[in-house]
């Protein structure tokens, strides 16, 4: 079995070393809810009952051939700081963070796969892709569903499909989303009008960690809402179409500020360097936001392409959970501030100087063309 500590000693398969793939869309995402037949939902369930629907979907899941040698706990086994490390990489949930006796999670090496298991419902089997690869995420849960459709029996209505805790998830029981960095578009002010589309198709649109959650860093996730009347196919279908759609806008907006205001898309990326680069106090949103800058800027050639793979880890380093656990105690926000300053700064400074020089010729090209 998998230690914690082994778990976060390097970055998820879906994180980090895409390149150009991912300069708009990050991840991908695929969650299924599943229940077992004449089985108290988790919610209704006594204790003694979700211990034992926790030892019984364990061991099979344990011995999914994806998930050997992964990490494999109950949460009442793990402490409040662990949890939230597994809620900042999308490990589990924050309802499940929340939950202790009869509940667990289980998750491969390459942190791709995660099994919640009597979250809201008895299973939440998840994928992560990188990229906009919605049908792949697709496809590695459903390996795992058919496994375990196999081995236990779940709870499915002939008209209804699916039954689930929540009526919104009756039917495929299906979440997809895909997590999205719009930078030009927020720069462009053209971020609304586009939210309000994707609203207008049906769609979810939430900040980095899901419902309810702000978004920070220029980081959208956009998820389908119906899960009734609709095949996996048409709502993956439907989802990709747009999320595309999404990000050609996201390409097209960076193209054309670069044409008519990149004097502001350099001062943007300017002060990002400037202040990552040398603050000594820094929140968990001002890093997010400045990161955000800087992958720009990588991904737009102002940049060196390394300094988005360094952005991309330092998404999820600089989280307060990560912090604690690698600084090994708990820790005050100011203190959080503190060695989250330092951590960037000490990641970024040697491409900083190349950065700043860089971000001088381009300015001063900038004004003799004109």
């Amino acid at each position: 079995m998998m230690r914690f500590s082994t778990l976060l000693k390097n970055p998820a398969d879906w994180m980090v070393g895409h390149g150009a793939e991912t300069s708009v869309v990050l991840t991908s995402r695929v969650r299924l809810a599943r229940n077992l037949h004449d089985v108290p939902f988790p919610g209704w369930a006594r204790k003694r009952q979700r211990e034992e629907i926790l030892k019984q979907v364990k061991e099979k899941v344990e011995h999914i051939p994806a998930m050997r040698d992964g990490f494999s706990h109950e949460l009442s086994d793990l402490d409040q700081l662990q949890k939230h490390v597994l809620v900042e990489r999308h490990l589990i949930s924050r309802e499940q963070a929340a939950r202790n006796e009869g509940s667990g999670s289980v998750v491969n090496r390459k942190q791709t796969l995660s099994l919640m298991i009597n979250e809201e419902d008895h299973l939440r089997i998840q994928a992560i892709r990188p990229a906009l690869q919605l049908k792949e995420a697709y496809q590695l849960a459903l390996s795992v569903d058919q496994f375990l459709e196999e081995k236990l029996n779940f709870a499915y209505h002939s008209r209804w499909g699916y039954l689930t805790a929540c009526p919104t998830n009756l039917g495929t029981g299906m979440r997809a989303s895909s997590m999205l960095h719009l930078p030009g578009l927020v720069l462009s002010e053209q971020i609304g009008q586009v939210l309000k589309g994707i609203s207008k198709m049906g769609l979810a649109v939430r900040g980095i960690y899901g419902e309810g959650t702000e978004s920070m860093g220029n980081l959208y996730q956009i998820s389908n809402q119906s899960t009734l009347g609709e095949s996996e196919d048409a709502i993956l279908s439907r989802l990709d179409r747009v999320i595309g759609d999404v990000a050609r806008y996201e390409l097209q907006a960076r193209e054309k500020i670069m044409e008519t205001n990149p004097l502001k898309v350099r001062d943007q990326i300017g002060r990002a360097v400037g202040i990552l680069g040398y603050a000594h106090i820094i929140t968990s949103k001002e890093a997010l936001n400045y990161l955000s800058m800087l992958r720009l800027g990588a991904d737009i050639g102002i940049l060196e392409p390394e300094v988005k793979e360094i952005c991309d880890r330092l998404f999820m380093e600089t989280q307060p959970a990560h912090l604690q656990w690698r600084s090994g105690n708990k820790l005050s926000p100011e203190s959080r501030d503190a060695i989250r300053a330092k951590m960037i700064g000490d990641q970024l400074q040697k491409v900083l100087v190349p950065a700043i020089n860089i971000l001088e010729e381009n300015t001063n090209n900038s004004k003799s063309d004109s």
